[in-house]
């Protein structure tokens, strides 16, 4: 399927800290409607919280959407604060967190339709092994 075509795709995201704050890392898997899997991704991000962890993980998922040429998404979060950010059911009060809010906002009106669903964390299990694999990784790095 090229680039122009991609209409639809779902994005699973984690983002983890070991200990709050901590070492934590963003991990992402964007898969499109035949099933198949666009692409993989995690990073590194250093000592912060969770939370900070699940937006950057979503930043750095939607930013790879966009680049592959998908118009419309699917999020699924097992964040329940970050869905209910999103939604606008809660608002976001810590000042760490209100500009990765502004980013994904911005980043979500490149879509022409998105919605953001939370998931149990057994659905989400592909992107929290990428999480954990990139923080072992680190851990591995004298």
């Amino acid at each position: 399927m090229s680039t122009a075509t991609r209409r639809h795709c779902a994005i699973y995201t984690d983002g983890g800290a070991r200990g709050n704050p901590g070492p934590a890392a963003a991990g992402g898997v964007i898969i499109a409607d035949d099933g198949s899997i666009v692409a993989e991704m995690s990073e590194y991000l250093g000592i912060t919280t969770n939370n900070v962890a699940e937006y950057r993980a979503l930043i750095m998922a939607l930013q790879r959407a966009i680049g592959a040429g998908f118009r419309e998404v699917d999020i699924c979060i097992d964040s329940e604060l970050i869905v209910k950010q999103l939604r606008g059911e809660y608002r976001v009060k810590d000042v760490k967190m209100i500009p990765l809010h502004q980013r994904v906002r911005s980043l979500l009106s490149h879509f022409q339709a998105a919605t953001i669903s939370h998931v149990g964390r057994e659905q989400n299990k592909h992107a929290d092994k990428l999480v954990n694999a990139a923080l072992d990784a680190q851990a591995d790095t004298p």
